[in-house]
């Protein structure tokens, strides 16, 4: 670059300095990706100890094992990983995980719901309070929040061609409360919790392939505030998620 004109030294600079920008954007990107990766990978595996600690390894006998299946392969978690994670939950040494929910307020008054699963509850419940504190929010007592979220089954399936009126009178019987697309080109499909099973057969014997099968809360009233507001909340969200031991976090802003 030394023998370039000077005009054209300072536009290899400029072209320069945006290529790095780009770099160093695609990285933070890709790192974050890597990260989200990574922590669904925990979550599955987690969720596999808990299913086959409760039901054996077995996922024709077992929903909760046969859902955690169905998310290993969403999230892109190799069948390898899952195969390893039941044989550790097979096994007598294993951690065992005790699942917790804690609820409490984001700032703002946002009701928050956070699932946990850890085998030191000491430790998450100490995290959990310390993330609600630094966030300006506030840890609640049981039951402070829960009320006014519903616990749902809801199975995401991509429309492919689906027509959703028609599906909605194929499954009402079924256990279906709600049903409706996404920006992805999914169907959502809502269940109460406790009809998980019956749905997830239904889909199963029509063959309608479940790209994420979950059992969620779905909040009741949903808030809504102005963008710095609701960043402030989001920012405790994201702490929240961080945290090893947290596997899910529920609210109910808009």
């Amino acid at each position: 670059m030394t023998n370039l004109p000077a005009g054209m030294q300072v536009n290899q600079l400029t072209i320069n300095y945006k290529m790095g920008r780009i770099f160093e954007v695609r990285k933070s990107a890709m790192f974050a990706r890597w990260d989200k990766m990574a922590k669904n990978f925990t979550r599955i595996g987690k969720e596999i100890a808990i299913a086959v600690k409760a039901s054996g390894p077995d996922p024709d006998n077992n929903p909760a094992l046969r859902r955690c299946y169905i998310n290993a392969r969403s999230c892109g978690m190799p069948k390898d990983r899952v195969e390893a994670a039941i044989k550790r939950a097979m096994g007598k040494d294993t951690s065992s995980y005790e699942e917790i929910m804690y609820e409490g307020y984001a700032p703002h008054g946002v009701a928050v719901l956070v699932e946990t699963a850890t085998d030191n509850p000491t430790r998450t419940v100490a995290n959990v309070r310390m993330h609600f504190t630094k966030g300006n929010g506030s840890l609640g007592t049981t039951g402070s929040v829960a009320f006014g979220f519903t616990h749902m089954a809801e199975f995401k399936v991509k429309k492919d061609g689906l027509d959703v009126d028609e599906l909605e009178l194929e499954l009402i019987d079924f256990g279906l409360e709600e049903i409706g697309e996404d920006t992805e080109g999914n169907i959502i499909i809502r269940t109460p919790f406790t009809e998980y099973g019956n749905m997830s057969k239904a889909l199963e014997d029509k063959k309608i392939e479940v790209n994420s099968a979950e059992l969620t809360w779905v909040p009741g009233v949903l808030m809504e505030l102005n963008e710095d507001q609701s960043n402030e909340v989001l920012k405790l969200v994201d702490h929240l998620e961080q945290d090893d031991d947290v596997q899910k976090v529920y609210h109910n802003l808009k």
